[in-house]
């Protein structure tokens, strides 16, 4: 998915579930910045003291994307959690006797068992400071489980897909033309990289197609089956889903464990938002999201809250923690000067909820499945 349903429907969805504007603007916000947070490694202040960051995602080209690591630690955990073949946890993990047995084990499957454990352990956890932000992490993986469903954060030929057939007149073109205008003059450069080791990885061979809410495809998956996709569809019960989910956080506080017994009415204001799922058709994610900002402004949906998304610069979460709008890596040798509210920030908090959530999925959540990925 992309930031029209990261930013803007998560949004929407955790003010129709009860959440006041500042935490459905946490929340949402998180949600989001697992696809911007691209750098990794320590910041390091002048008082002696340093913050070590992990990164969520990687850009297009990175060369991390080819290394299996990274698909461990990175995809998997914040982009295409493990299915188990649509499973609940056995009661004693049992051995995978081949690669193959564990890789389709590990296919994303929408509204997993896992998927909706993690969600259950996001919910009970409440007391700690970042439990909101790494509860917008956990609606990113929750609802990308729809989006990337059928394939899987390794290198693995179940990712190649072909005979690409889609509704939309644009995606109607054949698909190396249209990949050559997505990726333009970096074109050469990608044919390289997709006949090297770095793909098939993710839904790398598609493009955008699993993330654009209005869409309907067709494909050949990798392993020769015919695979229909209907995206208004699937993203429209990912939201309910999620509503479900959010719902169960707020009254967690009062009622405990009986809120996961509960199932909440849908609001009316979801028949809206699964029309508008089907009809805003902007090509561009950033275009579509605007569009939701603006149902969120104008009352659309029973609210009119001012909403907005600065992934970097002036204004930014970063900004706002570390005080510069400098592009810090690795700043052992210039320190910064330690910001007063740093250990309050979103953007520390946001951090710090990333690396609980990674430390949760692959070491607590997946070893129950038998998959070991850490």
């Amino acid at each position: 998915m992309q930031i029209d349903f990261h930013h803007g429907v998560t949004y929407v969805v955790a003010r129709l579930a009860g959440f006041v504007p500042p935490e459905a603007d946490i929340i949402a916000h998180s949600a989001q910045y697992v696809d911007d947070a691209t750098e990794s490694g320590e910041i390091w202040f002048a008082n002696g003291m340093l913050y070590p960051r992990i990164s969520s995602a990687h850009k297009m080209f990175d060369y991390r994307n080819a290394r299996k690591l990274a698909n461990h630690r990175v995809w998997l955990p914040f982009h295409f959690l493990p299915g188990n073949r649509g499973e609940a946890a056995p009661d004693a993990p049992l051995p995978f006797t081949s690669e193959d047995d564990f890789i389709l084990r590990c296919v994303c499957r929408p509204n997993s068992h896992p998927a909706r454990e993690l969600m259950r352990i996001v919910i009970t956890r409440q007391e700690r400071d970042y439990a909101l932000y790494r509860l917008g992490i956990a609606a990113h993986v929750f609802v990308d489980t729809w989006a990337h469903q059928g394939f899987v954060g390794y290198q693995h030929r179940i990712n190649i897909a072909t005979d690409i057939v889609a509704n939309d007149e644009h995606h109607e073109k054949r698909f190396d033309k249209r990949a050559e205008e997505f990726f333009k003059s970096g074109w050469g450069r990608f044919l390289s990289w997709l006949l090297g080791e770095a793909l098939p990885l993710g839904h790398g061979t598609v493009l955008s197609y699993p993330d654009r809410p209005y869409l309907t495809w067709s494909y050949t998956n990798g392993l020769g089956e015919r695979v229909g996709r209907d995206n208004p569809t699937d993203f429209l019960e990912a939201a309910k889903n999620l509503y479900m989910h959010f719902r169960r956080y707020i009254d967690f506080k009062e009622d405990g464990e009986g809120v996961f017994g509960k199932l909440y009415e849908i609001p009316a204001h979801f028949e809206t938002l699964g029309n508008r799922l089907k009809t805003v058709k902007d090509e561009e994610g950033d275009d579509r999201h605007r569009a939701w900002l603006k149902m969120a402004a104008d009352g659309t949906f029973g609210f009119k809250d001012q909403v907005s998304y600065v992934q970097k610069g002036e204004g930014s979460w970063k900004h706002q923690a570390l005080g510069t709008l400098e592009d810090i890596g690795q700043n052992s040798r210039r320190p910064l000067a330690y910001p007063p509210r740093f250990l309050t920030s979103h953007w520390k908090h946001f951090h710090d909820a990333l690396q609980a959530h990674r430390f949760c999925v692959l070491n607590e959540l997946l070893p129950r499945y038998g998959i070991l990925s850490g």
